[in-house]
C-alpha cells in the first residue's frame, strides 16, 4: 500500500497528514508547535508523531507554508533576510518610482514593441558596468526588458551578461508571467530572486529530513493558485509559492467538505483568511498578488485577510477591548512551560490608564528569543540585557517608572524579543470550549483584565469570543460583497437584532483551525447558510498540500503584425516569437509549441504524461463577428493531473 504525506508549515503550528493512495483516505495525522527560527526541530517532532509503518510508504510528499514569504516580507533578522540584496536591471522605457526600496537597480536603452520588433539596441556596456559595480554587494539579479513577452532577447542577452561576469543567480520577467506589464514583472522578478536563497534553505531542510528517514518520495509544493509543482520548480519560482496558507485551506476545505462550491474560513494562530471555491477551482487575482504593498504578476487566490488569530493578543485601552494585530504566545501554552506565570500573574501589577497601550499591559510578559542580535541602539541593548529566557512582566524590566515602550516594541519587530499575553485562546480556555494547556493560568489572566473592565471573567471572555466571531462573519461577507465598506458589514452583524436582518448566503461556509468548532454555533447565529466543520478541520491545511492537482498553464499569443506595409502573422510564447505563412499555419505551430511547453515540463519535473491530460482555451478578438480571421487570438494549455479527489457534491 502506498501513502502521501502532506505537510503544512505555518506561522504557530507545523501540520502533517497521511492518506491511503487509491481511496484516498486520511489514515494518520499529527500537530506541532512550529520551532523559530529552527524549522526542522518542529518539522521532526511532527513526522515523529506520526505511524512510522506509513511514513516507509510514502510515495508523495507535498508541502505548503508561508513562512518563506514572511521571512523576507518582515525583513526577519533570524533568517538573516536583509543580507539578501537583489539588484534589479529595467530595460527599455520603464523606469522605477523615486522612492523604491530596491536598494539597486538601473534603467538601460533597449526592449522591443509590441509587435517584438527592437525599439532600441541593448546598452550591454551600462549593463556590465553595473553588474561589475554590484557584483559583490548582492546575491541575485533581477531582469526585467519592455515587452519581453513578445521577445525575450534582451532579458536573455543581459542574463547571458551577468553569467559571464558572476556566479549569482539570474531571474528574467518573461520566466514568471506572460502578462504586460514590464515594470510590475520586474518587481516580480526582483522578490523571486530575493526568495531563492531563503527558499532554497527552506526546501533543503525538509528534502535532507525526509531522506534521512529513508523516505523515498517525490516531494512537491503548493502554489498559490492552490496547483502543486515539482520541488525543482518551485526552487526556481519560490515566488509562485506565497500564500499558500490560504490555497491550502481552500483545497483542503473542498476535499474534507466533499464540496466543489464552498467558503472556506482558515483560523490560525496569526489571521483568519476567507476564500472561495467554484466548481472545483478557486477564485483567482485578476491583477496579481500584492506581497509586501509590491504589485506583482504572481496568480494567486483572490482571499479577505484579518489580522486576527487565535494568538492575537488581547490589550485593555481606555475601557475597551482590543484584539490584535501582535501575536503572543497564549497565557495558557506558556503557562505549561513556565509555571512561574501564575504566580505572577496572581501580583497583578495594574499600570494606571495613561500608561496603558498595546505593549503596557498587567498580563504581558516577555522572553528572549534564539535571534542573534545585530546593529542595535545603546538603549536596546541595556533593554535586551534585562530580558532572558523566564517570562518577565513590564514591571520587572522597569521597576522604577514605565518609559515609552517604543524601545522593547523595536526588541519585538527584530524578533529579539516574543510576547506571552492574554489571546482569544485563553479565552477559549476559560469558557471551557478549548482545554489544550493551562485553564488555570487563563484564568488568573481573565480575572484581571476583568477587574480592570470591571467584569466578570467569564463575562468578559464571552464578549471576546463574539468580537472574534463577529470578525470571522464580517470577513467572510466582505469577501461576497466585494466592495462594500467592512465596518458597514460588521456594524450590520454585530447589531442584527437592531435591524431586524440577518446575512444570508447562498453557498455552504467551511471551518478550518484548530479551536475553530467553540465558533460554529456563533457562526450560525450570525449568518444563514449552511456552516460544515469537517472531520480533520485542525489539519485542513496540510490536507489541502497533499490533495492539490498537479496544474501547468502555458500562454500563446497569435497577432497580425504590419511591416513595411505588409501584413505577416506573428506567434509569440515563451519560447520568443516566431513568422508564420498564415493564420492556419499559426494555429498548427500554437498547438504544437504549447504542447511540446507542457510536456517539456512534465519530463523536466519527473511526472508521467500518461497521468495528465492537455486541454487548451482559445480567445478571439475580432473588429466585426462576421471576420474570417480575428485580429488577435490567445490560447492557453493547461495540462491537469488525473487525480480523483473524493466524489463531490
Amino acid at each position: 500500500m502506498q501513502y502521501g504525506l502532506g505537510m503544512d508549515v505555518g506561522g504557530t503550528y507545523t501540520d502533517a497528514v497521511i492518506i491511503r493512495e487509491g481511496d484516498e483516505q486520511i489514515v494518520d495525522y499529527a500537530k506541532s508547535p512550529t520551532t523559530h527560527p529552527d524549522l526542522l526541530t518542529g518539522i521532526q517532532n511532527v513526522l515523529d508523531s506520526l505511524s512510522t509503518s506509513y511514513l516507509e510508504n510514502v510515495t508523495t510528499v507535498s508541502i505548503s507554508t508561508t513562512l518563506v514569504t514572511n521571512t523576507i516580507l518582515e525583513n526577519n533578522v533570524s533568517e538573516k533576510a536583509s543580507a539578501y540584496n537583489v539588484a534589479l536591471i529595467m530595460v527599455g522605457d520603464t523606469d522605477l518610482p523615486p522612492n523604491s526600496s530596491i536598494p539597486y537597480s538601473i534603467t538601460v536603452q533597449g526592449g522591443h514593441n509590441a509587435n517584438g520588433n527592437e525599439n532600441y539596441p541593448l546598452e550591454k556596456d551600462k549593463v556590465k558596468k553595473f553588474v561589475i559595480d554590484t557584483k559583490d554587494k548582492v546575491d541575485a539579479y533581477a531582469v526585467s526588458a519592455h515587452f519581453s513577452i513578445r521577445n525575450p532577447d534582451h532579458e536573455l542577452k543581459v542574463k547571458e551578461i551577468i553569467e559571464e561576469l558572476t556566479d549569482l543567480p539570474v531571474v528574467c520577467g518573461h520566466e514568471l508571467s506572460q502578462s504586460l506589464g514590464s515594470y510590475e514583472r520586474g518587481v516580480t522578478a526582483c522578490l523571486n530572486a530575493q526568495l531563492v536563497p531563503i527558499s532554497t534553505r527552506f526546501m533543503n531542510t525538509v528534502v535532507s529530513e525526509i531522506k534521512r528517514r529513508g523516505i523515498n518520495a517525490k516531494i512537491m509544493m503548493l502554489k498559490c493558485d492552490g496547483s502543486v509543482v515539482s520541488i525543482q520548480e518551485a526552487l526556481r519560482h519560490p515566488i509562485e509559492s506565497i500564500f499558500t496558507g490560504p490555497a491550502a485551506s481552500l483545497v483542503g476545505a473542498s476535499y474534507l467538505s466533499k464540496k466543489m462550491n464552498c467558503i472556506a474560513i482558515d483560523v490560525g494562530g496569526t489571521s483568519t483568511d476567507v476564500a472561495k471555491v467554484t466548481d472545483g477551482i478557486p477564485e483567482i487575482i485578476d491583477e496579481g498578488a500584492v506581497v509586501g504593498g509590491w504589485q506583482t504578476k504572481v496568480k494567486a487566490i483572490r482571499m479577505e485577510t484579518s489580522a486576527m488569530g487565535g494568538d492575537s493578543h488581547i490589550w485593555i485601552k481606555n475601557q475597551e477591548i482590543n484584539i490584535g494585530p501582535r501575536r503572543a504566545i497564549p497565557i495558557c501554552a506558556a503557562s505549561a512551560k513556565w509555571p512561574i506565570l501564575k504566580e505572577k500573574l496572581k501580583k497583578k501589577n495594574i499600570p494606571s490608564k495613561m500608561q496603558l497601550c498595546k505593549t503596557i499591559q498587567p498580563t504581558i510578559f516577555f522572553i528572549r528569543t534564539d535571534v542573534i542580535p545585530d546593529g542595535l541602539s545603546k538603549t536596546e541593548e541595556e533593554l535586551l540585557s534585562r530580558i532572558d529566557d523566564e517570562p518577565r512582566s513590564i514591571n520587572e524590566l522597569y521597576p522604577d517608572s514605565l518609559p515609552s515602550p517604543i524601545f522593547l516594541d523595536l526588541l519585538i519587530e527584530k524578533k529579539l524579543v516574543q510576547a506571552i499575553g492574554f489571546t482569544p485562546t485563553d479565552a477559549l480556555h476559560v469558557l471551557g470550549h478549548y482545554t489544550e494547556w493551562d485553564q488555570e493560568a487563563a484564568r488568573i489572566a481573565a480575572d484581571v483584565l476583568g477587574k480592570m473592565m470591571l467584569s466578570e471573567s467569564t463575562v468578559l471572555c464571552k464578549k471576546i469570543k463574539k468580537m472574534f466571531a463577529e470578525n470571522m462573519a464580517s470577513y467572510t461577507m466582505a469577501y461576497l460583497l466585494k466592495g462594500i465598506d467592512k465596518g458597514e458589514i460588521k456594524r450590520i452583524i454585530a447589531n442584527k437584532d437592531e435591524y431586524l436582518s440577518k446575512f444570508k448566503v447562498g453557498v455552504t461556509v467551511v471551518l478550518l483551525g484548530g479551536p475553530v468548532r467553540a465558533y460554529l454555533d456563533d457562526m450560525k447565529e450570525m449568518i444563514e447558510t449552511e456552516i460544515i466543520l469537517p472531520e480533520y478541520a485542525e489539519v485542513g491545511n496540510a490536507v489541502g498540500a497533499i490533495v492539490g492537482k498537479v496544474i501547468k498553464r502555458v500562454e500563446i499569443l497569435i497577432r497580425k503584425i504590419h511591416e513595411d506595409d505588409n501584413v505577416t502573422v506573428m506567434m509569440f510564447s515563451p519560447n520568443g516569437r516566431k513568422r508564420c505563412l498564415s493564420y492556419m499555419h499559426a494555429l498548427e505551430e500554437a498547438e504544437k509549441e504549447g504542447r511540446q511547453l507542457l510536456l517539456q515540463y512534465l519530463n523536466n519535473s519527473g511526472f508521467s504524461a500518461d497521468d495528465f491530460k492537455i486541454e487548451s482555451i482559445r480567445q478571439d478578438i475580432k473588429i466585426n463577428e462576421n471576420d474570417t480571421f480575428p485580429l488577435e487570438t490567445k490560447i492557453v494549455f493547461i495540462c491537469q493531473e488525473i487525480k480523483k479527489n473524493g466524489s463531490y457534491e
